[in-house]
This record gives structure tokens, C-alpha cells and sequence, in this order.
């Protein structure tokens, strides 16, 4: 039997590369609070509403409320207030039914993983969440990738399928797409199963709360809600919170309650962070305001990255801007970063491989709570940076 050492020797070796590439990860710091933020995804500022506060302290100083919820939903974790979390949920995305995920991770993971099945094939977009791609490792279906936001290599492809009877076909995206900032063409792809008869599978992590009527995401901005299978949504963005759901028609619901291992088999949410979320669905259709305000933020932000040379600003003004720096290494996109936290702005390097080789990025992040002057300062902070 090998010694122990020779696999801690090889574990080094595999650190040493990364380290050698400059993409070794670490934890960071936790940030100064004197740090304006442009790192975080709390595009509403919810995680800090005193509403949101307010509810878990109250589910944490009920009589009956421990500070766990002591096991998965299927035995003791279950809940009224969770419950009535899921038909919120529900109503707010025009959907018959929602189930409670302990993360967008699992959500993804559980819904793949379980939902497909061995004769059926699974096309997802080449920049779909880790998440989704893991799901899919555990499926037994068939995977195939389309490039990214390719309505035509989509439909390429669902052409050349050689399906056996009965066997299903899932299309799975992002409404937008967590590194890149960029949408999906939803309208599109959405047309596009219709005609091949492919159920369309739509990751909203960082639609929600920013698009659509009440911040209901962007399929319900496009009025798409009929022609996806599912969506999920998750809470740790715009929410301000912890968790996710899928939801969709009250048989997947109930499909996913029974086959699911992710759900099935983790503790659930604790009482205060139903209590959060609650408080955040509340919220959510009186924030029209802010919306609008992130929206002008990204705009503005936008045409200001636009002007600093030797560096690839975004295509469009969405709340994820990321600045391509192809020219420098990982290790010096990390520096930049550094640099400018060091003059007080919280921006985080995104690198290998976490993206693809030679799309290491400064990944910045608005928020309705960043005024014009805070982008005017990050701004000429990056531009010295870059000096």
C-alpha cells in the first residue's frame, strides 16, 4: 500500500504548479469595511436592509426557534415558514410550485443530476456555472456543449441528435452569465426548443431581484415563463440571503422532493434564514427604484471603463462588468487588484482556472448603493494601476 507521504507529495505538486502559474488559490482577507464595493454580488444592498435584520432577529428570539433547523426537510427540518416561503416564491415568478435549495449549487447539482435521464441528452452553454456542469457529471444522460449564447450551433446540434423514443432533450443557460456579465438571447433559445421540443432549464442567480416585474428575473421581463421547464433562482445575489430554489410545474417539485440527493440528503435551512428570505420577497416589488438607479450605475460605469487604455472594457452595461486585461499575466491582474484596494476600492481578479486561459479579468461589480463619485474614484484608481 502506498505511504501517505507520496500522496501528500503528489498534492504538493499539484499546488506547486498552480503556484508556478500564478493561479493558486487562497482565501482572501476579509475586506476593510473602509472598502467601497465593487466586489460583492449584493447588487440591491439586501444584506444589510434593516428588514432583512429585523426578521432574523425576530425568528431568532421566538420561543420555540432553535438556532438550527436539526435535519433535513424529508425528517425534522421541514416547516411551516419554510413552506410558505416556497408558495412566495412561487407567486412571485408565476410559477405552480418552488422547492428550497441550501445553495444555487446544490439546486443546479440536484436538478441535473436527478432530472435527466439515461437515454436523454443534455446541451448546455460552454460558459455554464460549475455548478450545472457538476450536475451533469452525475447524471447518466448524454451532455454535449454549444458555444456560448450560439442560438445557431444550438440548434446545429439539436438537429443532429439521434434520440431513441421517448427520450428527452434539456437545453440549459444562464439568464446571465456570472463571469462574463453578458445575457443570454433567452428569446431565442426559448424558440428554438419550442421548434425541436427541447425543455429549456434557466439559471436566474443574477437575474433576480436586478430584472423583470417585481425583480422576478429576466425571463419574466420577456414573458417567457411558459416556455421554460425550470428556473432557479437563487438567494445569495440581489437577495441578499443564503439559498435557492427551482421553480417550476408542482410535478417537478415533487419529482425533485423524491430523487434529488442534494435536497434529500442536507440539512436545511435554519429558521432565521427562512425568516431573511421572507423578509426579502417582501421587499422585492417596492424596489423598482433602486433597479432603475443599478441600471444607470451600469450604464455609467460602462462608459467610464470604456476609457482606459490597454484594457478590454465590457460589450454592455450590465451590473457584471469584466475588464479583460490580456496582456498581463494572472499574477499581475492580482497585483492591479491589490493596488486598487490598497486606494480603497474592492475589486477582486478573476483568473485560470476559474476562466479560460488568457481571460484573466478585474471582475467589477455594481450596486445601487455605488454613486457616481465612487466610479469616478475606482476609475482613475485603475487607471493608475495600470500606469
Amino acid at each position: 500500500m502506498p505511504e501517505a507521504s507520496s500522496l501528500l507529495d503528489r498534492l504538493a505538486r499539484q499546488l506547486q504548479q498552480r503556484e508556478q502559474a500564478g493561479t493558486r488559490r487562497r482565501l482572501p482577507p476579509a475586506p476593510a469595511a473602509a472598502l467601497v464595493d465593487f466586489a460583492s454580488n449584493d447588487y440591491l444592498g439586501l444584506s444589510r436592509h434593516p428588514a432583512l435584520r429585523a426578521a432574523v432577529q425576530q425568528a431568532v428570539a421566538g420561543e420555540q426557534a432553535g438556532l438550527g433547523s436539526t435535519g433535513a426537510r424529508l425528517l425534522t427540518g421541514n416547516s411551516a415558514a419554510a413552506e410558505a416561503l416556497e408558495a412566495r416564491i412561487a407567486a412571485l415568478h408565476a410559477a405552480e410550485a418552488a422547492l428550497l435549495f441550501t445553495s444555487g449549487y446544490a439546486a443546479n447539482h440536484g436538478f441535473f443530476a436527478a432530472v435527466p435521464q439515461r437515454a436523454d441528452v443534455i446541451l448546455y452553454d460552454e460558459a455554464s456555472h460549475a455548478s450545472v456542469k457538476d450536475g451533469i457529471r452525475g447524471s447518466f444522460a448524454t451532455a454535449y456543449g454549444f458555444r456560448h449564447n450560439d442560438g445557431a450551433d444550438l440548434r446545429r446540434r439539436l438537429a443532429g441528435l439521434p434520440l431513441p423514443a421517448g427520450a428527452s432533450v434539456f437545453v440549459a443557460v444562464e439568464a446571465v452569465y456570472s463571469m462574463g456579465g453578458d445575457q443570454a438571447p433567452l428569446r431565442e433559445l426559448a424558440a428554438i426548443c419550442q421548434d425541436c421540443g427541447a425543455h429549456l432549464v434557466v439559471d436566474e442567480a443574477h437575474s433576480v431581484g436586478v430584472y423583470g416585474p417585481q425583480g422576478a428575473g429576466l425571463v419574466a421581463e420577456l414573458g417567457l415563463q411558459a416556455q421554460v421547464l425550470a428556473r432557479v433562482v437563487t438567494f445569495g445575489k440581489a437577495l441578499g440571503g443564503q439559498g435557492a430554489a427551482v421553480v417550476g410545474p408542482a410535478l417537478l417539485r415533487d419529482y425533485l422532493l423524491n430523487f434529488s440527493r442534494p435536497f434529500i440528503y442536507t440539512t436545511a435551512l435554519p429558521a432565521y434564514t427562512v425568516a431573511a428570505l421572507q423578509a426579502a420577497y417582501e421587499l422585492l416589488p417596492s424596489l423598482d427604484a433602486e433597479r432603475q438607479l443599478l441600471r444607470s450605475r451600469a450604464a455609467y460605469l460602462a462608459g467610464q471603463l470604456a476609457t482606459l487604455p490597454g484594457a478590454e472594457a465590457p460589450a454592455g452595461p450590465g451590473v457584471i462588468q469584466p475588464l479583460r486585461l490580456p496582456q498581463l499575466s494572472s499574477a499581475q491582474v492580482r497585483a492591479v487588484a491589490a493596488r486598487v484596494q490598497q486606494a480603497g476600492f474592492d475589486v477582486r481578479a478573476i483568473v485560470p482556472p476559474t476562466v479560460p486561459a488568457g481571460q484573466q479579468c478585474l471582475r467589477i461589480i455594481v450596486h445601487s448603493f455605488n454613486s457616481e463619485s465612487d466610479i469616478d474614484g475606482l476609475v482613475s484608481a485603475l487607471r493608475a494601476a495600470l500606469a
